[in-house]
């Protein structure tokens, strides 16, 4: 994602032999919620609208705090991602 984060994602079939433990249904539970801050509002509108493309889906609107703005989704396989830029304040 960036040269100091690194995202790795696997198929089931694969992700199923790094731990002993079963994957959760996340149609039903939440695994994960992924906090990431982007560089700016067109960063979060882009990345929302590419995951939703690829069968992901919002379960609400952008949100604008005036000093930070937000948006989230669940990618394809039901995790929780959410995106927020900041602005710099003097």
């Amino acid at each position: 994602m960036s040269d100091t984060i690194h995202l790795m994602l696997s198929e089931e079939s694969v992700f199923i032999t790094f731990s002993p433990r079963a994957v959760c249904d996340t149609s039903n539970y939440l695994e994960v919620l992924n906090c990431l801050k982007c560089s700016s509002r067109v960063e979060i509108d882009d990345l929302v609208r590419k995951a939703v493309a690829v069968g992901g889906c919002t379960v609400e609107e952008a949100e604008d705090h005036g000093f930070m703005y937000q948006h989230s989704f669940l990618d394809p396989d039901g995790h929780a991602w959410n995106l927020f830029h900041t602005t710099e304040t003097p």
